[in-house]
């Protein structure tokens, strides 16, 4: 299609202003028409239809054109009709206008009319006020003598009619604040302290509810219901309420604090106790007070009983807190206190009493003493209970100690054991400290518990500190004891008496091993004291022993003779001490001398020249061992526990004719002791006196190629404790092989 042809398609658009959109419009317009037109005339044979398609688009093009006036038509018929009611709108505003400007004038002739009568309006008002007052003048006259009058019925303590007075003199004073716009006469100035002087009048009477509800009720009814009806009053009549209800209630509360918790009335220092006793006393008899005499004084919302029971336990709790921040208890009126909060006072003498009714329960309120108080106190209490413990624990011992010394031999009991009270006084100052505690709680008692057993290590401590030192003054001469080791023996009594009575301090509720350390140190102070008394034997024995083996011993028993006796004469005091510790005394006993027997064999004071003196020496060692444990049995050791068999082993060896079989005896040894070295083996070999360095070396060897022996149950270490003498130095010349 050419040009001119597509330009004859175009309808033709009237002539306008260039507005966007329109332009916009028509450039869719042709490209859509385009698109349509190249679509259908894509083919030559549609040409020949193209009148027809003319013919249509100006029948559809008509069409629009007609739709399009008819819109525009209407419009403009709009436009015309808007057009001419804004016109009607615009005339009436005018009228509007030219009338309010009208009413403007007016109203600012009426303003300046209105001044001029401002003077007249004025003595209208006054004109109302003089008529009032004219009224209302004789009974203004009359105010102040009512005045006197109120305040001589408040001093008479005639509440009810001085109440009464009072609410006239109010009521006339608000007649005449109305009409006079809120002014107040000085006529009315005594009224405000009037009423306070009523108000107070009315405190007093509640503040001693208690005494005037068993000697004058009805001025308690009066206070009452005055500060009832004032509530009533000022709540209808919107004035500013007095509060006469709630400051009758502070002052119930105020006066019951100050009979029972004023401060002239607190407890000075070592009286806590007689304090409390006394409030023990008084809350349950003013508590009953309260509901029998009080409350039907009272209205039923006054709720009085519970009223006293929280007013009396917040002043109570109140006043104990004041004196726990002063000074710090003493430790029995820390438990006195204690005792008093924890289980007096809730329990059925004072508030928990059957007779008190369900209103004086306090059991849900905050308790007296906060855990705070209580660990303080419970602090307290232990530290001072302590430092008195450890105070008497102290003296028990020093009385003990300073008995030491004494000429007189230390007391016996009926059954002829040393015996002393110390161990018992020990005991029950500790056990009664944890069993008292127990009325007041579990916590303290834990505590209490705790402390006894440290204060009780700390005393072993002391005890064997004291043992020590004196030993040391004996020993060397700067306080000789005539009785040194019965004092000895009777301390170790003492120790079976505590470890025996000990339990006393574990009850039911502490745990098992609870005592384990104290018993270790018990054992340990057992051990301490069997030492010295052990030392004291070895001090006797010593000197004996020096002299042993020799040629003399060989021949004659009387060395150990010698040693036996002394041995019995020292241990013949070993019966005042109790079993076991007697026991235990006896077998350290015979240890130590086998001990120093032994010892006295490995020095090499004796060589063996012969037969005939090996065999001597090994009938002694037989002879010896057989003394020894006759001693020990008529001493009371059982001879199962006895050491001396071993002087038969080493008799053994001496005894043996052929010193090739050495080997043998000596790997029997080994077997039977085990703590037994080569030094051990060598100084015996030595004792014998006929062994070559072949055969040593042979019983030697034995030591190490036998099977390694299996430690024996309840067999006590030998050899092991007995030292050897040192090998002598080996002397090498220049010329030597070692050159």
């Amino acid at each position: 299609v050419d040009s001119a042809a597509k330009d004859k398609m175009q309808p033709a658009l009237p002539p306008g202003p260039e507005w966007p959109e329109q332009e916009r419009a028509e450039q869719l317009a042709r490209g859509a028409a385009l698109k349509w037109a190249s679509g259908i005339f894509y083919r030559p044979e549609q040409l020949a239809r193209l009148g027809q398609y003319r013919s249509r688009e100006v029948q559809r093009t008509c069409s629009l054109e007609a739709r399009i006036k008819s819109v525009v038509q209407s419009y403009l018929e709009g436009v015309k009709t808007g057009v001419w009611q804004l016109a009607q709108a615009l005339e009436a505003m005018q009228g509007a206008r030219e009338a309010l400007g009208q009413a403007h004038g007016l109203l600012r002739d009426m303003a300046e009319a209105a001044k001029t009568l401002e003077p007249l309006r004025k003595q209208v008002v006054q004109h109302k006020q003089l008529q009032t007052m004219s009224q209302l003048l004789p009974r203004l006259r009359a105010v102040p003598a009512a005045v006197a009058h109120t305040q001589t019925l408040i001093d008479a303590q005639r509440l009810l009619e001085a109440y009464v007075s009072l609410r006239e003199l109010e009521q006339l004073q608000e007649e005449t604040r109305a009409p006079l716009g809120g002014l107040e006469l000085p006529v009315f100035e005594g009224l405000g302290p009037l009423a306070e002087a009523l108000g107070q009048a009315v405190e007093e009477a509640a503040g001693a509810a208690g005494q005037l509800a068993r000697d004058d009720p009805a001025l308690l009814v009066a206070a009452v219901r005055v500060a009832e009806v004032d509530a009533g009053h000022t709540a209808s009549l919107e004035q500013h309420p007095r509060n006469w209800r709630q400051r009758c209630l502070q002052a119930l509360q105020g006066g019951l604090e100050r009979i029972h918790f004023g401060t002239p009335l607190r407890p000075g220092p070592g009286a806590l106790a007689e304090w409390l006793e006394a409030l023990r006393v008084a809350l349950p008899a003013e508590l009953a007070t309260a509901e029998a005499l009080v409350a039907p004084c009272c209205p039923p919302h006054y709720q009085v009983v519970q009223l006293w029971a929280h007013t009396l336990h917040s002043g109570l709790r109140r006043c104990l807190q004041q004196l726990l921040e002063g000074p710090e208890l003493e430790a029995a009126d820390a438990f006195t206190l204690l005792h008093w909060a924890l289980r007096v006072y809730l329990g059925p003498e004072m508030m928990g009493s059957l007779e008190l009714g369900p209103e004086a329960d306090v059991s849900d309120l905050e308790p007296l003493l906060t855990m705070e108080n209580i660990e303080q106190l419970e602090a307290t209490f232990v530290a001072k209970v302590q430092a008195s413990v450890a105070q008497w624990l102290q003296k028990a011992l020093d009385g003990e100690v300073a008995e030491w010394g004494r000429d007189q031999e230390p007391d016996t009991d009926p059954s002829g054991f040393y015996h002393s009270p110390m161990p018992a006084i020990v005991l029950q100052i500790l056990e009664e400290n944890i069993r008292v505690t127990g009325v007041v709680s579990e916590s303290l008692q834990r505590r209490v518990h705790g402390m006894a057993l440290s204060e009780l290590k700390a005393f072993l401590r002391s005890f064997s500190d004291a043992l020590i030192q004196f030993s040391r003054d004996h020993l060397r001469g700067e306080a000789m004891a005539p009785h040194y080791v019965l004092y000895l023996l009777a301390t170790l009594n003492h120790q079976l008496a505590l470890s025996s009575s000990v339990s006393v301090l574990q009850p039911d509720w502490v745990a098992p091993g609870t005592l384990a350390p104290v018993e270790i140190a018990l054992d340990e102070l057992q051990r301490r004291i069997c030492h010295l008394v052990l030392e004291a034997l070895l001090a006797e024995l010593q000197p004996l022993f020096e002299a042993l083996p020799s040629r003399q011993w060989l021949s004659s028993p009387e060395l150990l003779d010698d040693v036996c006796q002394r041995t019995a004469r020292f241990c013949q005091d070993f019966r005042h001490v109790r079993k076991p510790a007697v026991q235990l005394l006896l077998a350290e006993a015979e240890h130590i001398m086998v001990l120093q027997y032994l010892r006295a064999l490995m020095q090499g004071r004796l060589v063996c020249r012969s037969a005939e003196e090996r065999i001597q020496a090994a009938e002694r060692l037989r002879q010896d061992a057989a003394q020894l444990q006759e001693l020990f049995l008529s001493l009371g050791l059982e001879e199962s526990i006895q050491c001396a068999p071993v002087l038969l082993s080493l008799r053994e060896l001496l005894n043996l004719r052929d010193p090739t079989l050495l080997s043998l005896e000596v790997a029997g040894l080994r077997q039977q002791f085990p703590d037994v070295s080569e030094d051990h083996v060598s100084a015996l070999l030595d004792l014998r006196g006929d062994v070559s360095r072949e055969q040593r070396l042979a019983a030697l060897s034995s030591l190490q190629a036998g099977p390694q022996p299996s430690p024996q149950a309840g067999r006590r270490a030998l050899f092991s404790l007995v030292p050897t003498p040192a090998p002598p130095l080996s002397s090498c010349l220049p010329s030597g092989s070692c050159a």
